[in-house]
């Protein structure tokens, strides 16, 4: 049985890169049932896109997300840097799936301010050539980690990640999530939120900050390529979810998705869920 969710926020997963988890990511979505469902950035890979890699599997999470939209979940994509491409069609609506590249949503009453966070990145907006290289390289770890972690899990070993071992062993990492993280919470103090939610920087992540009285809250989706994490909320509460083999082994073993596991995908349903010819340009 599917959990319900009022409000699901994810981040980061990268389909189409080597180093997306997309096979958890698919065990999850089938697991879940959410009134609203959040992309909140680099959903797909555009900078890393390439024609001779797109796994069923990475397919089979977009699917899934179109058939959460065709039940009834709301579904907001919210760009990133990685499909930053796909801003010059912002504010585009089909049915249930709507494309922005923020989203203020108003909640008994409190205020949201949902997007990326690659606009406080200086080094996509002047360099992206570099950047670019960056992700590359950033790939390859993660891919790397994929492989160390099975054998790991082999030895019934906990998941480690590379990447955060070094981010947080590197004080320029450490100083740029920060800096993120502070940004991100004084535009939101002068601009009268209650909570902004970002992407970006792969830290799931949640916490309060107070300043002249007022309490703020900050939260972080994590990603889809090393943590595993997105942002829930249920029963007025947000808790961040993090992926566990182990979950989907002991509580249904249908949900889980196997290495070689075949993934049906129905061609009809992409034409109900939006009509192509009106955005052909995409």
């Amino acid at each position: 049985m599917k959990r319900k969710i009022e409000i699901v926020i994810l981040s980061d997963t990268h389909l189409g890169t080597f180093g997306c988890h997309a096979k958890e990511l698919l065990s999850y979505l089938r697991s879940i049932e959410p009134e609203m469902l959040i992309l909140n950035g680099d959903f797909i890979d555009i900078w890393q896109f390439s024609k001779i890699y797109f796994p069923k599997s990475h397919l089979a999470v977009i699917h899934e997300v179109m058939k959460m939209a065709l039940s009834g979940t709301k579904v907001y994509y919210i760009t990133g840097n990685h499909d930053d491409m796909l801003r010059k069609f912002s504010d585009f609506s089909s049915g249930n799936i709507h494309l922005r590249d923020k989203l203020v949503l108003q909640m008994k009453g409190e205020k949201y301010w949902i997007f990326h966070g690659d606009v406080f990145d200086v080094s996509i907006k002047h360099t992206k050539w570099l950047a670019k290289m960056g992700a590359n390289g950033y790939g390859l770890l993660i891919l790397l980690n994929r492989l160390v972690n099975r054998f790991r899990r082999g030895l019934g070993m906990s998941r480690m990640s590379f990447a955060g071992k070094i981010k947080s062993s590197i004080k320029k990492a450490v100083k740029y999530v920060d800096d993120f993280e502070t940004t991100a919470i004084n535009l939101a103090f002068e601009n009268n939120y209650d909570y902004v939610v970002c992407g970006h920087i792969h830290k799931p992540v949640i916490k309060q900050e107070t300043k002249n009285n007022k309490t703020l809250t900050y939260m972080n989706s994590g990603d889809w390529m090393e943590n595993l994490t997105t942002l829930e909320y249920n029963f007025n509460k947000w808790v961040i979810y993090k992926y566990d083999d182990l979950d989907y082994q002991k509580i249904n073993r249908r949900l889980r998705i196997r290495e070689n596991d075949e993934f049906e995908i129905e061609p009809s349903l992409y034409s109900k869920v939006t009509d192509f010819k009106n955005i052909h340009r995409i």
